[in-house]
């Protein structure tokens, strides 16, 4: 395998394909420590609870582990040369165009069906107020929004991202100490649950369905950190990154810790692993138990706004990914025109939308929002699982064609060739316990279509290109 030559600059610096270095670092962190928290702990975390019981902390601790690593794996890559859009373009020059083919439009799938799933989810949401209201109603509003918020400008969608983050973060810090605030107090709920730190160490509700209830607890861990390596797609866009990303990666380990860890811990502590239904996030139950139904609604406007910060993530990573693949020649030339007031990539903003909206309309087929939100989450966390390890395949790439950047890198993986290999047999091993779950294995079945039509638009791809060479050459 060759490393290819650093591309020229005129293929990423173009006054006409320039995007807009747009996003301050109070962007970049409140973006990050908001990507720390996404719909799959709001929404996934009661079903997760539901079947893995308190040993969903082990689960969590180890999925944010992994993921800590392959942030610091992308982190090293993308300082080594600043003219990285984003970690496509690091896959592209240690793997070779086709890799990048593959990784670019699986992390835009990804963050498609991402958004379809925080937009379904949204209907879901709005159904705690108003139970008669189709769910595909403010799914459809919520992504109009977030098109309009992106459509204006690069820093209003940090803007509107850097609000709905301080909300989430905001709200998961009160409701720890809230709850923590109830087990020292002994609070007794109305239908006579008392919050102890009991409902933690009983031994009946570690695994209360099995090591198969233990394993199925991964893919909604793994969704509930997808987001987090949207920092790897900010990088065209953000200001001094070499002083920005390192800070926000090194925070990442404490995030886990705040809105993973702890807030599991008080939910289960308050509520009790037996009144945490699957169908409901565990976050709404813990108020509306405790009798407080104010602060439930209060919770569940949250929540919303939690799958709208996610969803609009995905609004903005997709579109990003769809212009650099339009820029590698990969999808079609005309996603890589920036509108001329604000560098938008409008195009590739309104195609990426209508993949969602259309994807969102599966809600006439699946009225019930928990199973369609199962189904679809799991197509995202494989598709991530992807991304992420084709990140860990690049950055082994780059240890051995590139030693001198590794020894000049101010921001070493830690461990970096051992723990790649380590992630890599992790991530490997949460897909094959996929095959386990029925919910999952058939989202796991659908993948190989996926990887099958990458891979006759990439032979069609290449027979074009040939055909072009044989006649410039004539």
């Amino acid at each position: 395998m060759t490393v290819k030559e650093p591309h020229a600059p005129s293929a990423k610096s173009s006054s006409s394909s320039q995007l807009e270095r747009g996003l301050s670092e109070r962007h970049i962190q409140m973006i990050a420590l908001g990507g720390a928290i996404g719909t799959g702990l709001f929404m996934g975390a009661g079903k997760n609870i539901a079947v893995a019981g308190t040993s969903i902390l082990i689960i969590y601790a180890l999925v944010g582990f992994f993921m800590y690593m392959v942030m610091r794996a992308m982190g090293e890559v993308l300082l080594s040369r600043l003219d990285y859009r984003s970690f496509a373009d690091f896959v592209a020059d240690y793997l070779g165009p086709k890799a990048s083919f593959y990784l670019g439009w699986s992390y835009w799938l990804s963050w498609v069906v991402t958004c379809i799933a925080d937009v379904v989810v949204c209907g879901g949401y709005m159904q705690y107020w108003f139970p008669e209201m189709s769910a595909w109603i403010p799914a459809l509003v919520t992504l109009g929004i977030l098109c309009m918020f992106n459509l204006l400008s690069v820093k209003m969608f940090g803007e509107a991202e850097f609000w709905f983050a301080l909300i989430k973060v905001i709200t998961i810090v009160a409701l720890i100490f809230t709850g923590i605030w109830m087990v020292a107090t002994g609070w007794t709920s109305p239908d006579g649950v008392q919050a102890s730190l009991q409902h933690l160490t009983d031994s009946a509700v570690f695994l209360p369905h099995g090591v198969t209830g233990f394993l199925a607890g991964f893919q909604i861990a793994i969704f509930s950190y997808t987001g987090i390596e949207l920092l790897g797609t900010m990088t065209a866009e953000t200001r001094d990154p070499e002083k920005i990303l390192p800070k926000a990666i090194n925070a990442i380990p404490l995030r886990i810790i705040i809105f993973y860890m702890l807030s599991m811990v008080v939910i289960i502590a308050v509520t009790s692993w037996a009144a945490i239904s699957p169908d409901v996030s565990p976050f709404v139950t813990l108020f509306d138990k405790a009798g407080l139904p104010a602060a439930a609604a209060i919770i569940n406007f949250v929540a919303l706004t939690s799958a709208m910060s996610s969803a609009n993530s995905g609004v903005y990573s997709s579109t990003r990914m769809l212009y650099g693949l339009s820029v590698e020649k990969h999808a079609h030339w005309q996603f890589r025109i920036l509108s001329r007031s604000t560098r938008i990539p409008v195009r590739s903003l309104l195609f990426s939308c209508f993949c969602m909206l259309s994807g969102t309309l599966l809600l006439f087929l699946v009225p019930n929002v928990m199973t369609l939100f199962t189904i679809v989450s799991t197509l995202a966390a494989i598709l991530v699982i992807y991304s992420w390890g084709m990140i860990l395949v690049a950055y082994l790439a780059y240890r051995k064609h590139r030693p001198e950047l590794h020894e000049q890198s101010q921001f070493k993986m830690p461990a970096g060739v051992v723990m790649s290999w380590i992630s890599l047999l992790f991530f490997a091993f949460s897909v094959v316990i996929m095959v386990f779950d029925p919910d999952t294995l058939a989202a796991l079945c659908a993948m190989p279509l996926w990887f099958g039509l990458l891979w006759i638009v990439w032979r069609m791809k290449a027979r074009k290109a040939q055909a072009l060479k044989m006649v410039s050459s004539s």
